[in-house]
């Protein structure tokens, strides 16, 4: 018996019933011989890990455009932090771990620069409309690419909650829902430490029914929420809070949005990163030729459209290198003597 084999039957014997055991994912759009080793799901989290768009993350904003220290969080360290409170829910419900790990590292791939701002731009530019959670499904099927084909082929599992992390149609495993509600308990306590260190808010700010029931400090609060979840949750097929806890952690989110998120002086770079994505969107319609050969070569003719193309190639890039890039293309550079 082989080590993959031994792992699969230590899910049978130990994982929920509720839980999706890696022998029975519904497989992959092209077939692979099964490694030895690792379970279908660790191998769809080591490509993953190992795929350039997911090294991309560590420049790419999570709520603050271009801020100075480096203790401000980034799409990267928000996604390890997904993955972390993912596991530990799934390890309480005696769910599966490396389902949940692989979708929680995938789940925010298509995130632009710029945060949600870039996103915002690019929906308003692209005639077919922009979402992250989409991008982030394209990136995995399409844009990613090995020796062999396009895309990382993953299995149905964990594309189905990279899809719907968010939205409104509801993943179709428990351990999908597990990051969809882990990503929500996670960006809300990590923005609110962000905003604290940011001066934009005091943490004598937050609401303090909230503060009362949830806790005073991001651990408190997430520990909190973590157990009532498992509380919900625990052996009824739904990934679910409490109506109590749950009532708290959406009115703190909305605190966030009047307070953080809608912040003229959060935002107060939004403006010139919305620009640099307009200008760089619109220099390429007008020069497609000039998109890299690379970028181009992974598409087949007359199945996606210039724009998309376009919104791909941004979407893609890093906070400094869409800042650089504007910098080559429209900044008059210094003379220099032949």
């Amino acid at each position: 018996m082989n080590i993959r084999s031994q792992i699969e039957n230590c899910e049978k014997d130990n994982l929920s019933h509720l839980a999706i055991l890696s022998q029975n994912t519904k497989g992959r759009v092209f077939k692979e011989e099964k490694c030895s080793v690792r379970t279908e799901f660790q191998r769809d989290r080591d490509r993953i890990i190992h795929s350039k768009s997911f090294r991309r993350l560590k420049h790419k904003t999570q709520v603050f455009i271009a801020p100075e220290g480096d203790h401000y969080r980034t799409r990267l360290t928000h996604t390890l932090e997904v993955a972390q409170i993912s596991r530990t829910l799934a390890r309480a419900l005696r769910l599966n771990e490396d389902l949940v790990e692989a979708i929680a590292l995938g789940h925010d791939l298509g995130h632009t620069p710029f945060g949600h701002t870039g996103e915002v731009v690019l929906n308003y530019l692209n005639p077919k409309g922009f979402k992250h959670n989409e991008q982030s499904l394209k990136v995995v099927e399409h844009l990613e690419h090995g020796y062999s084909r396009n895309g990382l082929n993953l299995t149905y599992e964990v594309r189905d909650g990279i899809l719907k992390h968010t939205g409104k149609d509801m993943p179709g495993t428990l351990e999908g829902q597990i990051v969809r509600i882990a990503d929500r308990i996670a960006y809300i306590n990590h923005d609110i430490d962000d905003a604290i260190r940011a001066n934009v808010i005091k943490r004598e700010d937050l609401p303090d029914d909230c503060v009362n029931m949830l806790g005073k400090h991001p651990g408190e609060r997430i520990n909190t929420m973590i157990l009532d979840v498992i509380e919900n949750s625990m052996e009824k097929g739904i990934i679910t809070m409490g109506t109590e806890i749950g009532y708290y952690t959406e009115r703190l989110r909305n605190f966030m949005f009047e307070r953080v998120y809608l912040n003229p002086v959060a935002k107060k770079e939004e403006g010139k990163a919305k620009y640099m994505i307009e200008q760089l969107y619109h220099y390429y319609i007008d020069n497609y030729d000039r998109l890299p050969n690379e970028h181009k070569k992974l598409y087949k003719e007359g199945l996606f459209t210039k724009e998309d193309i376009i919104c791909d190639y941004i979407a893609g890039m890093t906070d400094r290198y869409a800042v650089n890039l504007f910098k080559d293309l429209f900044v008059p550079k210094a003379w220099e003597k032949y």
